[in-house]
């Protein structure tokens, strides 16, 4: 961070300095999920140590202002493929299909440590703006230990709460994750980080009946370390898949099933049984095609739900945007549902205040740091977004304030971002972030990517080809007398 970032005010937002959050609404998400008005929030050495109306601060805590915002939990991604940000929004024209072709078979393979080191610094520096104060790096583009090194250094260049979620496409996780390398690169690099850089082992179970990655699953074991897989895939990862993972123990709370989507009643029941939780990446389900988003499924079998947002090949790493369009693909088949009963839904089953928890608990649950994050609480880190923008004409009124976070709010509305009791921004400004070099990184590797494939390969893959469309022959005429 910079040497001594000040407000517009001229106060210090030096790390380690104590805050106080004054007369803001607190969406606290504790259990109760309390609502308290008019409240402050004090911040001391990294600490939310009070909550609540006209508190006592120390004499050298930074003051801000939270009238007419918003404070709430930072937010958590618990699915991100954070390596893919440098081709931001290359992919906006793609099909699930042409995702794995791009990356899995042909031109994924061609990113050097330095290309991953830049599209996570970027994705690390986007997420954080956003309020989305934990991000899962769902790192499968490591083809070697040398490019799992650079993706920790970008994420350790950004003041921001990471879990590396090691993965590598190019090979079965049974050969990767039992090599001596990545034994050799976890004790370097991961352990005993603390909680601001955690770690996953990420791969998917293809239902192979021999089972092979179960060599994966007891590296994890011996790690002590969660296991995140893409299941419920249309075409790729299926019933199968749950079924290996539960009938061989390997499955349980620190589970997390990405996207859900195409699975039997079966599998839902498993993952239920078994505690894992899900992973909705609702924008990503409904345009690229892993399924119809999963959540009105999920919920319907009492399993767990976290919201992330895949890849910025295709979309940003803004949480807003996953709890407004979960809440509109949720409802929409709702709707569906109904009408196909001749029927017509009068009460919505799924309110905004549960997105929000989705946004928040839900992924300090899923991640199993629930008693360090995901709340505004007494005793827990202090990962904290306010969200106030007096020059908005949408920031009021407030008078439902889990729709205004859910259906109103936006990135461009977050005014303060606290993690671990350091403020990474502030009045709309990213606090000690050298963006100008992520530009740079991010240049290079475009530029690189772009004379590797050449122009006219290049601009192929951004437009592929739009199919026939289906045309009607009009039976109507029409004389206007």
């Amino acid at each position: 961070m910079a040497a001594n970032p000040t407000s517009s005010t001229g106060q210090s937002l030096a790390p380690g300095r104590p805050i106080v959050f004054r007369n803001g609404l607190v969406l606290t998400m504790d259990d109760a999920h309390h609502v308290l008005k008019n409240a402050d929030v004090l911040v001391v050495d990294g600490l939310v140590r009070s909550v609540g109306v006209g508190l006592d601060a120390p004499a050298d805590a930074l003051e801000i202002d939270a009238t007419d915002g918003i404070l709430m939990p930072g937010m958590i991604d618990t699915h991100r493929h954070m390596w893919q940000t440098a081709m931001r929004a290359y992919g906006a024209d793609w099909t699930l299909s042409q995702y794995f072709v791009w990356y899995y078979l042909q031109h994924g393979k061609a990113f050097r440590p330095q290309d991953v080191y830049a599209g996570n610094l970027l994705s690390a520096i986007e997420a954080i703006d956003a309020g989305v104060t934990t991000s899962v790096d769902w790192s499968h583009g490591l083809q070697t230990t040398e490019h799992a090194d650079a993706a920790v250094d970008a994420l350790e260049a950004i003041p921001g709460r990471f879990i590396l979620a090691y993965g590598n496409i190019q090979r079965g996780p049974w050969e990767w994750s039992t090599e001596k390398a990545f034994k050799d690169f976890y004790s370097r690099r991961i352990d005993g980080k603390g909680d601001m850089l955690g770690f996953q082992l990420a791969f998917d179970v293809t239902g192979d009946p021999e089972f092979p990655e179960r060599a994966a699953f007891e590296v994890a074991r011996e790690l002590g370390v969660g296991v995140t897989t893409h299941t419920g895939v249309r075409g790729a990862t299926g019933d199968d898949s749950v079924r290996l993972m539960y009938e061989n123990g390997f499955v349980g709370p620190d589970t997390v099933f990405v996207h859900a989507s195409t699975l039997s009643n079966d599998s839902y029941h498993r993952i239920a049984a078994c505690g894992g939780s899900v992973s909705v990446s609702t924008e990503s389900e409904q345009s690229a095609g892993q399924g119809y988003p999963s959540s009105w499924k999920v919920r319907q079998y009492d399993i767990p739900i976290s919201l992330s947002q895949d890849t910025s090949v295709w979309w940003s790493a803004d949480l807003f945007s996953a709890m407004r369009t979960t809440l509109g693909a949720d409802r929409s088949r709702q709707h569906f549902e109904a009408h196909l009963r001749d029927d017509t839904v009068t009460n919505l089953d799924l309110r905004c205040e549960e997105v929000v928890d989705w946004a928040t608990r839900g992924g300090s649950k899923a991640l199993g740091m629930d008693s360090l994050i995901g709340s505004i609480e007494v005793g827990k880190k202090a990962d904290i977004v306010l969200i106030k923008n007096d020059e908005s004409p949408v920031m009021f009124p407030i008078v439902h304030p889990y729709g205004h976070v859910s259906m109103q709010a936006q990135r461009g509305d977050v005014h303060t971002v606290v993690i671990n009791g350091n403020i990474v921004k502030h009045e709309h400004k990213l606090v000690g972030v050298d963006l100008a070099r992520a530009k740079t990184v991010v240049e290079e590797t475009v530029d690189y990517l772009t004379s590797t494939l050449g122009e006219s390969e290049w601009d192929a893959g951004m437009h592929p080809e739009v199919p026939e469309k289906q045309k009607f022959e009009n039976p109507y005429t029409y004389d206007k007398r």
